[in-house]
This record gives structure tokens, C-alpha cells and sequence, in this order.
């Protein structure tokens, strides 16, 4: 790893500078296993504030640390740790995002989300997704879908209730405002409805 100092690098007490620069060798193996990453230290001094500044780019992003102290060291030291904070930030976030380990646990996952009603919506989706097929194991166990019929939602009449179905959506449960019974609106295979009152 690389550091290059800008300011009064002098201000660091050699000692010092050697701990910072070892613990900004471990941030740099946290980013990249080789350690080939350059780090920027600026440090200014305005009166009797040290400020310390620590710039790093990482996985296409510039990460900052700035830390400031009556005395260099404390900056210094605490512009580390805010940097650390950003990485360990970044690269769970990167881990995150990036890697599945299981594809068949997470469509189960997926459907189960999607079965779950949602705060403030008008309307009720029931069942998976129409994409979503049993796979393996998940198959073998049956799910029970409850639906929450006193969530003061509004009613609606039939051609709302179509309008407000999606193509991605087969099924609708929704308070009719004819009759205020609980209504299901299905889609059959081929594109015709199936209205179920209750």
C-alpha cells in the first residue's frame, strides 16, 4: 500500500506515524488482499485544531475519514476509525448485494414477502407470484396465506378491482362496495376472470 503524506507530515511524532500507517495497512487488506491500494493523509492546522484527512478509493468509490484534535495524533486516529466505519460499511453492503448462496431459499423468500400484506394498500394480493414455481424441497411443504379483512381498506366496485389487478397479478381479495362483502377476483388461464363472493 502506498501513502502519501500532503501538510505537515512532521507534525506526526515517528512513532506515531509508523501505528497509523500499520493500521492503515490492515484497512488496505480489508479492501484488497494484495494491498495495492494508495491512500492520501492530509493534515492542516488552523490555530490549535489539527485536522487529519484520510482519502481511499475503493470499489469505485472515494471514501473520506476526517478527524480533527487539539493534538495530530487524536486526528489522526480518529480519521482512521471513521474510514474503517465507511469500509466495513461498504464491503458488507458489496457482500451483500453481490453473493447468494442459496437460489431455492431465496425464491421461497421471495414468494413468502410477497404473500404478506402491506401497510396502507388498498387492496390484497394473495398466493405467489405467477413466475414463481415449486422447486425441490419447497414443494413439499404447503403454505397458508392469511388475509387481514378488517384493515379499513376502502371498497371497491368489480371494474376497479380489474383495473386495479396487474397482469403480473392472479388473484385480488377486496371489500365490494355494492354489497361490503369480501370479494376474490381470479384470473383464469385463458385471460377470463373468476369472481368469488363471499
Amino acid at each position: 500500500m502506498n501513502i502519501s503524506y500532503t501538510g505537515k507530515y512532521e507534525a506526526l511524532p515517528p512513532k506515531q506515524r509508523a501505528k497509523l500507517e500499520a493500521k492503515l495497512q490492515k484497512l488496505s487488506k480489508m479492501l484488497e488482499r494484495r494491498g495495492e491500494k494508495e491512500m492520501h493523509v492530509i493534515l492542516t492546522q488552523e490555530r490549535f485544531l489539527h485536522k487529519v484527512e484520510i482519502t481511499v478509493n475503493a470499489w469505485d468509490h472515494a471514501m473520506v475519514g476526517i478527524g480533527s484534535g487539539p493534538d495530530p495524533v487524536i486526528a489522526a486516529n480518529d480519521a482512521a476509525d471513521k474510514l474503517e466505519k465507511q469500509l466495513l460499511k461498504l464491503r458488507a453492503k458489496w457482500r451483500d448485494t453481490k453473493r447468494v448462496k442459496d437460489k431455492e431459499a431465496e425464491a421461497g423468500q421471495g414468494a413468502a414477502i410477497a404473500s404478506q400484506p402491506a401497510q396502507g394498500k388498498k387492496t390484497k394480493n394473495v398466493g405467489p407470484p405467477r413466475s414463481a414455481a415449486p422447486v425441490g424441497k419447497t414443494a413439499a411443504r404447503k403454505k397458508v396465506f392469511r388475509v387481514n379483512h378488517t384493515d379499513g381498506s376502502k371498497p371497491m366496485t368489480l371494474e376497479e378491482a380489474m383495473l386495479e389487478m396487474e397482469e403480473s397479478q392472479d388473484y385480488l381479495v377486496y371489500r365490494d362496495a355494492r354489497t361490503d362483502r369480501v370479494t376474490v377476483l381470479m384470473r383464469r388461464a385463458d385471460g377470463h376472470f373468476d369472481l368469488i363472493e363471499s
